[in-house]
């Protein structure tokens, strides 16, 4: 709805007022969206004063004087705000929901069909029968919750080393604005997640790239980088890297703890897909770490529900006074009935059995959709095979315009994320991110690839 809204805005500022514009009929069928959506676009549109709706005769530009009469004059906020701008648009279009018979082969959540969502009712209810559910909660944590993060990451961390905060985009943001300052550089794997670089741009840090291989990042030139830029902190994903699916083998992961232990720099590791992995992985960065070298970034909300915003924070020394002050300055603290619900949930039966149905879940669908895509689209190029995830990263032929790509499947009734929004600098060529977690079952992914295919060929 709020592209369609957005394209129906423009096309009216080309119009002069009394003009009509296309019929809903004939914009469900250019668009390829459902009459609710077009309904809702129109809706928005003349809450703006922008179009006039006549039932039963068609919808017309609103005339100038409808819209700017008695409107405030707001420029002197752009002299006020500086040039600092925060973008949220590349964030904004992984979180939207897709529109009615779209499939969605994009987004980072799981579908609502593989969601626990009867045992998190249930570990609510529970949780709200708590003594004390409404009463605030110790500042950095539940001590019992902060206890199960420092047990799922091992090592010698323990529950003081954990902060428990607003799930894992939060956490992304109070480290980057605790351990860097604004205007200096912040290194990370490219391509990266998408919603660490608007968290890095929002705090004025530049994003410097290191290169990855089909193994993730290359320790010989994240030493390079640190020299070149004196960045004093990296941020990565050594396990089902976001997009590519690669996972850090053990020596790497000592590798980049000593290149950045050399440095004098901090690692910030993302641990997002810890849960997803379908077959054995490499203990985490922060297991390994003896110098407080690792902060440390385990979430709830991927694995579990979007609105379960619950995540560890694992830091020591200095650096973990510093998150907590930053921690407290924002917002307090994380709500407790939600923290009452993690605990309960993730300390009852119903944990083990949703991260057993959901690896077997996610093996299917990785494989359905690795399938589809060599059968009706062999020219769109897997980089590899990830041992779980939510995603596979796709080359496409050299010729293609990614965005024309895109918006072609689109139109023909199927998101794909672009792989420009992945990349801090220039984007080596064209490329997507397909998800397997977001469609509703494995037909729907088949059914997704063969409108992909579609838009691939037409290109």
């Amino acid at each position: 709805m709020v592209r369609l809204a957005a394209i129906l805005r423009e096309e009216a500022g080309r119009l002069r007022p009394g003009d009509r514009l296309p019929s809903s009929r004939e914009l469900m069928r250019v668009h390829g969206v459902s009459p609710v959506t077009v309904s809702r676009a129109l809706s928005r549109l003349a809450t703006e004063g922008r179009v006039i709706v006549r039932p039963g005769s068609g919808t017309y530009v609103a005339p100038a004087q409808a819209r700017v009469e008695n409107a405030p004059d707001l420029s002197w906020q752009t002299v006020a705000l500086g040039d600092r701008v925060v973008d949220d648009t590349d964030v904004v279009g992984l979180l939207t929901p897709p529109p009615e018979g779209v499939v969605p082969l994009t987004g980072g959540y799981l579908n609502p069909s593989i969601r626990p969502a009867r045992a998190l009712s249930a570990a609510g209810a529970r949780a709200m029968r708590r003594p004390g559910v409404w009463e605030v909660p110790p500042l950095g944590g539940l001590p019992e919750l902060r206890g199960w993060f420092a047990c799922e990451l091992g090592g010698d961390v323990t529950a003081a080393d954990v902060l428990v905060v607003s799930g894992g985009q939060a956490a992304l943001t109070h480290a980057l604005r605790a351990l860097a300052a604004p205007g200096t550089p912040l290194l990370v794997e490219t391509p990266t997640y998408p919603g660490a670089l608007a968290a890095a741009r929002a705090a004025g840090l530049r994003a410097t790239a290191v290169p990855m291989d089909g193994d993730g990042v290359r320790p010989d030139l994240l030493a390079e980088a640190f020299a070149v830029t004196g960045a004093r902190v990296f941020l990565c994903q050594p396990t089902l890297h976001n997009p590519t699916g690669a996972t850090l083998p053990l020596d790497r992961r000592r590798q980049v703890l000593a290149v950045a232990r050399a440095a004098g720099a901090f690692v910030v590791e993302d641990d997002y897909a810890r849960y997803f992995a379908t077959s054995p992985v490499p203990p985490p960065l922060a297991a390994l770490d003896e110098h407080g070298t690792v902060v440390h970034i385990n979430s709830l909300t991927k694995v579990l529900s979007p609105n379960m915003r619950v995540a560890g924070l694992v830091a020591r020394g200095p650096a973990a006074r510093r998150l907590r002050a930053s921690q407290i300055v924002e917002s307090f603290f994380v709500a407790r009935p939600l923290q009452e619900t993690a605990l309960e949930f993730v300390g009852s039966p119903a944990w083990r059995r949703h991260l057993d149905t959901l690896e077997s879940e996610l093996t299917a669908r990785r494989n359905a959709l690795a399938g589809a895509l060599a059968a009706f689209a062999p020219a769109a190029e897997i980089h590899l095979l990830p041992r779980g995830g939510l995603h596979l990263w796709v080359r496409l032929p050299r010729h293609l315009d990614e965005e024309a790509v895109v918006e072609r499947a689109r139109r023909a009734g199927v998101l794909v994320s672009p792989g420009r929004i992945y990349y801090p600098a220039e984007p080596p060529g064209p490329r997507i991110r397909v998800s397997h977690s977001a469609a509703a079952h494995t037909a729907e992914l088949t059914e997704g690839v063969r409108r992909l295919a579609t838009a691939v060929e037409e290109a």
